[in-house]
């Protein structure tokens, strides 16, 4: 069974290096630009002009700007909402780029995926500690009366809300430990969290995503599990910092830790 579980946290690990190095992953994010930081409409290294309305964006060039939405050259105008994803299939392409339109609270903004980022050319691989059955321990889930909203750093040195449904209880390692815990669409968990090897011999936080808990709460901790967030792999994203109450006190030796990249020109 052990054995089993190794097996399947290979495959796992293997597909998420496979992800994050895919032509439009996380590797090739080379600019998020926000609309209220180009009142004028015009983002660095980006032609047309880019005006955010209430409910999404239009976006003017002309043909020899080079854009192409829905696969078809741009002369004049389109409106625009979010992206729903994946990157691949943004609305707006510049050659082989994808320009993926996005709103955070209520703030407009366009990512820019090239595939030939250096970040994507660098990439190795993802560090990441073989499996060991010790850290994948049961939890409960205990959900909030309602969704509660923590202000949070994130990653591009803002500040904004995180949702948190409820809280995640587990022992490992002889310690009993909670986190608070948003839960996405399909009902899986999700929590942002640091830990003693933090910033150390692992990235400064990790995610985690415990399956969908049953009807009494009960779900699977498995840290082998915890992930990089995007943030580790480009300087783009707007992770959120782990909550109040999230930074745990112990080590946790498992899951991914660090990206590998070449040295370019001897740097």
């Amino acid at each position: 069974m052990t054995t089993d579980a190794a097996d399947e946290w290979k495959r796992w690990h293997q597909h998420r290096v496979e992800t994050v190095s895919a032509p439009y992953g996380p590797l090739a994010l080379t600019a998020t630009h926000w609309f209220e930081d180009h009142p004028d409409g015009l983002l660095p290294d980006l032609p047309g002009t880019w005006s955010p309305t209430g409910a999404g964006v239009v976006l003017r060039a002309a043909e020899a700007d080079g854009l192409t939405v829905d696969g078809r050259p741009l002369t004049g105008e389109a409106r625009l909402t979010a992206d729903t994803g994946p990157e691949s299939d943004a609305r707006v392409a510049l050659g082989e780029r994808r320009l993926f339109v996005l709103v955070r609270e209520g703030v407009w903004g366009v990512r820019d995926y090239d595939p030939a980022a250096a970040a994507r050319r660098a990439f190795q691989g993802i560090d990441a500690t073989p499996y060991d059955p010790a850290w994948a321990v049961p939890g409960r889930f205990t959900p909030y009366d309602d969704t509660r909203t923590v202000r949070v750093d994130t990653a591009d040195g803002r500040e904004r809300g995180l949702g948190l449904a409820g809280e995640l209880a587990f022992t490992v390692a002889g310690q009993r430990l909670t986190l608070q815990v948003a839960r996405q669409g399909d009902g899986r968990l999700w929590a942002v969290f640091a830990d003693t090897t933090s910033g150390d011999s692992s990235f400064r936080f990790r995610f985690l995503h415990p399956p969908a808990p049953d009807a009494d709460g009960r779900t699977t901790v498995d840290l082998n599990r915890a992930v990089l967030p995007p943030c580790a792999f480009a300087d783009h994203f707007v992770c959120p910092f782990p909550p109040p109450g999230n930074a745990l006190g112990i080590a946790v030796e498992a899951g991914e830790r660090s990206v590998s990249r070449r040295q370019e020109n001897g740097a």
